[in-house]
């Protein structure tokens, strides 16, 4: 039997050191249809719930023209056609019952400007594609893709759209909601030149803000810049731009994707190019002095490129279901904060791009939060970020892997065994998780949690768990037999298996000289969550 790790923390409950803000707490997806149905409207209120702050939601294929009807990679409203003239016609119905869907949940919606309507598109070929997941993914790339055939039109596309936003849920409402152009122009997604992007952006960008002045906009979610030349060419173009023509810019958004492959016989995560996709993208933020104090919004912040990609056809995806999705977005998230700080630029959101595929087979391997209206355990990672909240402690561990060290060589041989906490007016909360790249067996973690500066009061404990026995679904799934088509009891008992387990409750903990010493084992891949009241 393999010997646990012995690992040692601290947390300082009288040192903060600055403001929490939930970075992690935004969210987005391809498929705008899947918001509205009866599973999507579920998960979207359980976002709301995961936190005080309610989450940011942001979804391809607003303007994209068809029936309305979700497929894997598609999404559509209809919102823009032409009359046999020529003349513009504009048809909300189907936008707002996404957005009222978002309403109701209480989201904040990342708006996205794209895609292209078919009236307004001058591509030779097909407008809808049809794709599968074992399909190239270029084959998405049609007509919806490409510059608009009349800027003034798309432009008053645009300002329609904002007005009716507007007068829908409220103008002062609606222009606190961010509002964003396109997205990954510099890959597939944008079928134009560079300029002719710009040119598109600064037109759409106006557009918002002529409806609606003190509306925020920005942009333009390039690909991850870490050893792809296109995309910081792209992104430096872009700013550029914006700088000698002063178009309207109040966030700068750009993506990151790790890079799992399949190492010897199982699944290796690459948390390492995700984070070096962001350090990538801050550095040439920062080569624009004037635009360097704007926020970012990392648009997507991912294991991976495709959500839609499932793991029955890419093996290297088989992360997905259980505790290592959950566990990674905990790792990746605080490392964040820890780049941002690192290059002295506020990254207000990472946006996961997850949420749910209707009508797919159960625990199929897509990336997304639940299945089948069940919730995956990498939910759960969020539900315990949730519980942060006030202003950082000052934290130490002893197995806390090196940031710069994680971006040249990830986390292999040594796990990252590490610990946050934050402070609020009523207590304090533990963050430790035990990380590793490798989808392996691996000794547990015995740790210690030693914290200080508590002072002479009280204290209580609730302890939150995330492994593979807590918090995991697809555990439970998997003991029953993989059942195609969970009915009645195995289907609540998996529903509730979904939920964010609590595996100890104690109403008084011992409390010597300001000092509280607590121990846990866990498991790797596990993440726990310890909350201490006064």
């Amino acid at each position: 039997m393999t010997e646990p790790i012995k690992v040692s923390t601290t947390i300082h409950a009288d040192q903060p050191t600055e403001p929490y803000h939930p970075l992690w707490n935004w969210f987005g997806y391809d498929e705008p249809n899947y918001t509205y149905s009866p599973h999507g409207k579920k998960l979207l209120k359980e976002l709301t719930e995961l936190s005080n702050t309610a989450p940011h939601i942001r979804t391809h294929n607003l303007l994209t023209s068809g029936d309305g009807v979700a497929a894997l990679k598609w999404g559509s409203t209809n919102a823009y056609s032409e009359d046999a003239d020529g003349n513009p016609v504009y048809d909300w119905t189907i936008m707002d019952q996404i957005f009222d869907a978002y309403m109701e949940a209480g989201n904040i919606p990342l708006v996205q400007i794209g895609f292209m309507p078919e009236a307004l598109s001058d591509f030779q070929g097909e407008y809808k594609h049809h794709w599968a997941p074992a399909d190239p993914y270029a084959t998405i790339m049609t007509g919806w893709a490409v510059p608009p055939n009349n800027l003034k039109k798309w432009g008053d596309l645009v300002y329609a759209w904002a007005r009716h936003m507007a007068d829908r849920y409220g103008e002062e409402k609606v222009s606190t909601w961010p509002w964003e152009v396109w997205n990954e122009p510099d890959g597939l997604y944008w079928h134009g030149t560079i300029p002719e992007f710009c040119e598109m952006y600064d037109v759409s960008a106006k557009a918002v803000r002529r409806a609606l002045p003190n509306a925020r906009v920005g942009g333009p979610h390039t690909c991850g810049a870490f050893s792809n030349p296109k995309a910081q060419k792209f992104l430096r173009e872009f700013l550029q731009y914006v700088v000698d023509h002063k178009s309207p810019l109040d966030f700068i958004a750009f993506h990151a994707k790790g890079n799992p492959v399949i190492w010897k016989d199982h699944v290796r995560m690459g948390v390492h190019k995700q984070l070096r996709d962001i350090e990538t993208n801050l550095d040439i933020i920062n080569e624009f002095p004037t635009l360097s104090h704007l926020p970012v919004v990392i648009g997507e912040s991912d294991p991976e490129g495709c959500a839609a990609c499932s793991a029955r056809v890419h093996p290297q995806n088989g992360y997905r279901n259980g505790p290592l999705y959950s566990v990674y977005v905990v790792e990746s998230m605080l490392r964040t904060y820890e780049l941002a700080k690192l290059k002295n630029i506020h990254i207000e959101g990472a946006v996961t791009w997850a949420f749910l595929f209707d009508d797919q087979a159960w625990y199929d391997g897509f990336r997304d939060l639940a299945t089948n209206g069940v919730d995956k355990a990498v939910l759960n990672g969020f539900r315990m970020l949730g519980k942060l909240g006030g202003d950082w402690l000052s934290t130490q561990s002893s197995h806390r892997r090196d940031l710069q060290e994680i971006m040249e060589h990830g986390v292999r041989g040594e796990p990252d065994v590490n610990v946050v906490a934050t402070r609020d007016d009523k207590g304090i909360s533990v963050l430790v998780w035990h990380y590793h790249d490798d989808d392996e067996a691996g000794p547990d973690a015995e740790v210690s949690i030693a914290i200080d500066g508590w002072g002479d009061r009280k204290a209580s404990l609730k302890h939150f768990r995330m492994d593979e026995t807590h918090s995991n679904s697809f555990g439970v799934w998997k003991a029953m037999g993989k059942p195609e088509n969970p009915q009645g009891a195995d289907y609540a008992k998996l529903e509730a298996s979904g939920q964010l387990a609590q595996i100890e409750d104690v109403a008084s903990v011992a409390v010597n000289g300001g000092k509280i010493e607590l121990r846990t084992t866990l498991p790797r891949q596990g993440v726990s969550l310890l909350r201490l009241d006064w």
